[in-house]
């Protein structure tokens, strides 16, 4: 999965889940200011984990601010497990 595709996967699961529309929502946004709180996070992270068929270990995901960070650790993950 490319970037671009990450970053529409995120896009859309934080819109499922938070209920607002992300679409705009680019990598440079910080999570927070998203609206989105740690437990939207982990639930965020557990469908990401789903739809893409790997695991983040809940440690990795500390000091998580970026959108770009998480699919820095969520590309990497899938990298791994490929």
């Amino acid at each position: 999965m490319d970037r671009s595709e990450l970053l529409k996967t995120f896009q859309r699961m934080a819109t499922e889940i938070a209920e607002k529309d992300f679409g705009h929502v680019t990598e440079e946004h910080v999570i927070a200011d998203l609206g989105i709180d740690s437990l939207g996070m982990l639930e965020l992270v557990g469908s990401m984990e789903r739809e893409l068929q790997i695991a983040v270990p809940d440690e990795q995901l500390v000091g998580i601010q970026t959108v770009k960070q998480l699919l820095d650790l969520v590309d990497k993950r899938a990298k791994a497990s490929a």
